[in-house]
């Protein structure tokens, strides 16, 4: 279990460099131009980080920017990119107004480009919180965090939460070291079905994923529990919020915020993972998310490298 800290010292100082934003050619109207936020043309903008690959993502939440630009009366359009920081990025620069973040990448949003988070999916079970799960082979041998020293390691992509944040965390708690120090290689998946099958296809001993998509991996017949196991589960994090830029004008956000919240009374709601419903959410609801970077003093370097 981890330590739950929660310290109110300052978290870090993070000033993103201009972060490489895959922006060659439009995905399902993916933005090229600073032009689109609060522009003459209406437009809105959200942002999707790859915690699968883009073209996932972009039907996965398809429904969702169909209802908020019928419900706006205004075009809503996708930005994606090839990894966490370039959508990060594309919201400090005003090219993006709402963006799907997961809880890293949002602190890191929050820091530099305002982000404020107001809503977060509710399964079926009623909660709005995921897992950080290690799996390995089905015939692996390996049994805990301790077995995978020198072993080929991945994780999905330095800002991810689940794939990232919190592996070293517990890789921390357990045997009081980085992971770059412990495993005997380390490298990054980019997203997390990508983690999921460099397991199943012998290409890694272990990978940390997220527990949703390796739940979607396992519906979707494209991993089995003999193939890939999960070896070690983390304690429940806060799940993934929606959030806008915080300067846009207070009647917008309201709006975004009530149409989202509202959702569901209208349509089958949906987003990462198997989504019932949005409920507000805060940033406060991060504080442990905050409290981990901290204890583990992590620079910006080391979350966006």
């Amino acid at each position: 279990m981890f330590r739950r800290k929660f310290l109110l010292a300052s978290l870090f100082s993070i000033s993103l460099a201009a972060v490489a934003c895959s922006q060659g050619g439009d995905v399902a109207g993916t933005a090229n131009n600073k032009d689109v936020a609060g522009t003459a043309n209406n437009e809105l903008v959200m942002g999707l980080i790859p915690a699968e690959n883009n073209e996932e993502m972009i039907d996965k939440f398809e429904p969702m920017r169909a209802y908020l630009e019928q419900k706006l009366g205004r075009p809503v359009k996708v930005f994606t990119a090839t990894d966490y920081a370039g959508v990060i990025e594309a919201m400090r620069q005003d090219r993006v107004d709402v963006a799907w973040f997961g809880p890293l990448s949002y602190i890191l949003a929050e820091k530099e480009a305002g982000a404020e988070a107001f809503a977060v999916g509710v399964t079926a079970d009623g909660t709005s919180t995921y897992h950080s799960i290690f799996v390995v082979p089905g015939d692996s041998p390996l049994q805990s965090i301790k077995d995978l020293q020198g072993k080929n390691v991945a994780l999905v992509d330095p800002a991810s939460t689940s794939g990232g944040l919190v592996p070293r965390f517990m890789v921390s708690e357990v045997v009081g070291k980085k992971p770059e120090d412990f495993f005997g290689k380390l490298t990054y998946a980019g997203s997390h079905d990508a983690a999921g099958l460099a397991v199943k296809n012998g290409t890694v001993d272990a990978a940390a994923m997220s527990e949703i998509t390796y739940r979607k991996m396992l519906k979707e017949g494209l991993i089995t529990p003999e193939s890939v196991r999960i070896l070690v589960k983390s304690e429940a994090l806060p799940g993934s919020p929606l959030v806008y830029r915080s300067d846009l004008d207070e009647d917008t956000k309201t709006k975004i915020r009530d149409v989202i919240l509202n959702a569901h009374n209208d349509i089958e709601v949906t987003g990462y993972g198997e989504i019932l419903r949005y409920e507000a959410a805060t940033p406060a609801d991060y504080d442990l998310i905050r409290s981990m970077i901290s204890t583990l003093g992590l620079s910006r370097e080391e979350m966006l490298k």
